[in-house]
């Protein structure tokens, strides 16, 4: 238990650093909800990216490359590594430019006054949180299997989840976003100082990293792990779109509003895909090394699974059956916290969620002035307990994994939802209405991917292509149909 009391430990450290946090708060709605717009610039670069790469960057992407190999480090961490800088430094500062003119604190927010609209920002607030839940219900799922597995089944995933929960419920509730941000610098910090720790003493346990390529190339059966043949161009090109989900992301598009001063964005965009590199390596490496280590009982039951069905198994625990198995076992406990670090970084969602509840739904209906500042924040720390309720309830009956469960939904949805932000920012002539029918589209293609076969694809390419580009169609033609905003609302947001 060695291993399981380190962990624990780290719970212990982020429940505390979520309860310090709190006795800094002010009282009022934009100190809980957005820290006073003062998160200082490096916690605003570890946080942003700790809040960005959750369970799927570490235990989904190792469980993929079990599945896929190395083409999983270029699927989503090469293209990431691209475009996510991007769409901060474009999307995010002229984001946080606004906010701050205007005094916003969410998305909907700005949609609303920028397009004058009320009960559409309503469908879109509905629409992301729906898109958002998938994503807490992988930090529940990440949470279980970690404890789980590092226990030694001693502590079952649904207690594991439970306790994971909890504690994230516990800081955000008490520390709203500065804990969330004092928490998330610290989880990304762990990681990345025990990320290429794992990766050093399990190869080496293995044989070491050449021994363990040397010998998966040597096989037929998993000499195309090293290789990009197990995806077509088309899906591989498919990918490339997932990223742009990123601005789109409420927790993300609300943390740029955080930041103290517009520069803080300069070090994010240099030092995000350093820490892309630093995290996604070493998970994806771990995942494909995994297929040599037929010794561990729990490995080898996949291996066989997979050579049966010839069909990817759920293998989200595969990094977490090497580290128990190579590791010392106080150091798999060290290298457990920084992996359950990383997995808990569902906390900004939830608050996410929270935040867009109080002011989306809440204040915009009267609710704020009938009951005051105190109520409004008490509402966003009950609606804290219900979404994590719901979230971990559903985890228990998941069947899913954690990549193919945030690829599917969560990605390709918010990736659709991309071209609402470019047309709100940067676009004059868009309408409250082009933004419904984007949005329309948005929910209505999710929907059918949930009733869609695995693996679906539109003329070989993932339906989040035709998903974002329906969506950037719809509000071009729509707008161009559609009255305008009034000049003064299109001049007040064109002059910042």
């Amino acid at each position: 238990m060695t291993a399981t009391l380190f962990v624990l430990a780290y719970l212990c450290i982020a429940l505390y650093i979520g309860i310090f946090a709190f006795r800094r708060e002010r009282g009022q709605a934009e100190d809980y909800f957005l820290a006073g717009r003062a998160i200082g610039p490096w916690v605003f670069v570890f946080s942003l990216f700790g809040t960005h790469m959750t369970a799927f960057a570490i235990l989904g992407s190792s469980g993929h490359a079990f599945n896929f190999g190395i083409v999983t480090f270029g699927l989503m961490a090469s293209s990431s590594a691209l475009i996510v800088p991007l769409c901060l430094l474009f999307l995010g500062t002229r984001l946080w430019a606004i906010g701050k003119k205007f005094g916003h604190i969410t998305p909907v927010q700005i949609f609303r006054d920028r397009w004058e609209c009320g009960h559409i920002g309503t469908v879109i607030f509905f629409l992301q949180a729906a898109l958002l839940v998938p994503y807490i219900i992988i930090g529940v799922m990440g949470g279980g299997t970690a404890l789980n597995v590092i226990s030694g089944g001693a502590i079952p995933f649904w207690a594991g989840g439970l306790l994971v929960a909890l504690v994230v419920m516990s800081y955000v509730f008490f520390g709203g976003m500065r804990g969330t941000a004092w928490v998330n610098s610290f989880q990304t910090i762990l990681f990345l100082t025990f990320g290429l720790a794992a990766v050093l003493i399990i190869s080496n346990g293995m044989g070491g990293f050449s021994a363990v390529a040397e010998k998966l190339l040597a096989d037929p059966k998993t000499s195309p792990l090293l290789s990009r043949e197990k995806y077509s161009p088309l899906a591989f090109f498919s990918y490339t779109f997932n990223p742009l989900s990123a601005i789109a992301f409420p927790h993300i598009a609300i943390f740029c509003l955080t930041a103290k001063k517009m520069d803080q964005f300069k070090k994010t965009v240099i030092f995000y895909p350093l820490c892309i590199l630093l995290i996604w390596l070493p998970c994806v490496c771990l995942g494909l090394f995994a297929n040599s280590a037929t010794e561990i009982p729990a490995i080898a039951a996949k291996l066989a699974e997979k050579a049966a069905t010839a069909r990817p198994v759920v293998a989200d625990d595969v990094m977490l059956r090497l580290l128990a198995h190579y590791a010392p076992e106080w150091l798999a406990g060290m290298l457990g916290a920084g992996i359950m670090a990383a997995v808990m970084a569902s906390d900004s969602q939830i608050l996410a969620l929270s935040t867009m509840f109080s002011e989306d739904i809440f204040t915009f209906y009267g609710a704020h002035e009938k009951f005051g500042q105190k109520a409004q924040i008490a509402t966003g720390r009950l609606f804290v307990v219900l979404v994590t309720a719901f979230a971990y309830f559903t985890a228990l009956n998941a069947k899913a994994s954690i990549f193919d469960l945030a690829v599917q939904f969560s990605f390709a949805g918010f990736s659709a939802m991309m071209p609402l932000y470019v047309a709100a920012l940067y676009w004059k002539g868009s309408t409250k209405w082009g933004a419904l029918a984007a949005t329309l589209w948005a929910a209505a293609c999710t929907v059918g991917l949930f009733f869609a076969p695995r693996g679906f694809t539109v003329y070989g390419l993932l339906p989040v292509v035709p998903m974002t580009l329906g969506s950037a169609l719809l509000i071009w033609v729509v707008s161009l149909l559609t009255p305008k905003p009034a000049h003064r609302t299109v001049s007040r947001y064109f002059s910042v």
